[in-house]
């Protein structure tokens, strides 16, 4: 099953490991899994970062080499999957998460998040 990881799941997968779920953590452990990262994700990471949140001290360089050295797969932002979110309902404000669904729907992958708002929408969520 192909996964995209939304931000939180991937900074913790990548940092902070115990944070995950003992589900999540079922799931990216899984070999018949291959687990992608959004380059809004990246983004976020980085825009968040300049801000001074405490909760994005990570290089985005560093991340995404890390990423790339365990196998995970980079999903690039296409222009469908912007426009993929003006047909989303208005349940969650971020941005970032709603191009995470959008791309997850464009794709037919499942976005797996620990946001349970996110987790209201219809479709390929998976929440751990």
């Amino acid at each position: 099953m192909k996964l995209l990881l939304d931000t939180q799941i991937l900074l913790w997968a990548a940092g902070l490991p115990k944070r995950l779920s003992p589900t999540a953590r079922k799931l990216l452990d899984d070999p018949r899994n291959d687990l992608l990262f959004s380059a809004a994700s990246l983004w976020e990471v980085t825009i968040k970062k300049s801000l001074g949140r405490a909760d994005f001290h990570v290089e985005p360089r560093v991340l995404r080499r890390g990423l790339l050295d365990n196998g995970y797969t980079e999903l690039p932002i296409t222009s469908q999957h912007a426009v993929t979110v003006d047909g989303l309902p208005d349940l969650h404000r971020d941005p970032f998460d709603r191009l995470l669904l959008a791309q997850a729907l464009s794709e037919g992958i499942t976005l797996v998040t620990s946001d349970a708002q996110l987790a209201k929408y219809p479709g390929p969520i998976r929440k751990v």
